[in-house]
């Protein structure tokens, strides 16, 4: 996208907020690592994979929020609708 502000996000509070997210699932993920190199019962390491996803995808969704918010309306306001075409093809994927 041309002349789109690049950064995720722009609010310092909400990238803090996404980067403690992130560290988080990232210790669960490395829980789920060690639990199948440990041989752990594969129930529970479903379990712990599926936790892994929902924090992913609540994530995934504070980003985009942030984006539909700044980014994606800014963009609008200046008549840049092509970001329409590149929300669209974010929905496409996750459908």
């Amino acid at each position: 996208m041309k002349n789109m502000p690049r950064g995720i996000p722009r609010d310092p509070s909400v990238k803090r907020t996404i980067l403690h997210r992130l560290k988080i699932v990232r210790g669960h993920l490395n829980k789920v690592i060690k639990m199948v190199g440990e041989g752990e019962y594969c129930v529970d390491v479903l379990h712990q994979s599926q936790a892994v996803q929902k924090a992913l995808r609540g994530v995934d969704n504070l980003i985009l929020e942030n984006h539909l918010k700044t980014c994606t309306t800014d963009a609008v306001k200046k008549g840049r609708e092509e970001v329409i075409d590149e929300m669209v093809e974010i929905f496409k994927k996750v459908g």
